[in-house]
């Protein structure tokens, strides 16, 4: 199916639901000139991620833990939302979408305007104490000092390691929104990582599948094949016709 045929039945389901939830992954993101770590050129490729983003390495090997971090949140201070973004945004305010989940730790759904946005993965634009877990600014981290409230060396982005469990309320309240839908938009996500591969299979509602490669067919109700952005506008083109 075209992609002017393909959105434009996407639009219609919109049109059509109550309830609409967006799950994102790192292919929403790429846009923005971030790496996709799973891509061929991403950075995963060249740093083992259970190596570095561990709670291991936090532990036993800090400097390397913190130089890592710290190189991600400047490069990410340089990165805006794209028009893709900010489509999920427009979505949300006109009320035709519930909110948005993601495994993406950037915040550039916030930055675009999404009010409603449920961080499976944490985010890396705020930090805290790993030890006694009190808020900490951003430049503490970046200069290695110790924690203010107990002088612990070991300061972190609000990130879920390797290691960890997801954030409690950001996967509850997406566990609860997936299974009462009418209608899930996937949206730039290989589905490999566990446990967020296995929340779309909660909704039984309509589901649809919108990524630049389709490795598998999951059986979705309809799949996209293009980019987060590219799909998005050409969205939001056929959804303003409808009104």
């Amino acid at each position: 199916m075209s992609l002017d045929l393909s959105t434009q039945q996407l639009a219609r389901w919109i049109k059509e639901s109550s309830s609409v939830l967006i799950l994102t992954g790192a292919g929403m993101d790429t846009e923005s000139n971030i790496p996709d770590f799973r891509g061929k050129e991403g950075w995963w490729r060249k740093l083992d991620p259970r190596e570095v983003a561990s709670t291991h390495t936090l532990s036993k090997n800090y400097t390397l833990f913190q130089e890592f971090y710290a190189m991600r949140y400047e490069l990410l201070r340089k990165i805006s939302p794209h028009e893709g973004h900010e489509v999920v945004a427009w979505l949300e305010k006109e009320g035709l979408i519930q909110g948005v989940a993601t495994q993406n730790v950037s915040r550039l759904h916030r930055l675009a305007g999404s009010k409603t946005v449920y961080e499976l993965h944490g985010n890396i634009q705020t930090f805290r104490c790993h030890s006694c877990e009190g808020t900490v600014n951003a430049e503490l981290f970046l200069e290695k000092e110790g924690c203010p409230h107990c002088e612990s060396p070991y300061l972190r982005p609000n990130v879920t390691l390797f290691g960890e469990i997801l954030p409690q309320n950001a996967w509850d309240r997406t566990f609860e929104l997936i299974s009462g839908a009418d209608l899930l938009l996937i949206i730039g996500t290989s589905l490999e990582v566990a446990p967020v591969n296995q929340l779309p299979y909660l909704c039984r509602g309509k589901k649809v599948y919108i990524n630049r490669s389709i490795p598998y067919d999951y059986g979705f109700d309809l799949t996209i094949e293009g980019s987060a952005r590219e799909v998005l506008v050409t969205l939001k083109e056929k959804l303003k016709e409808m009104d």
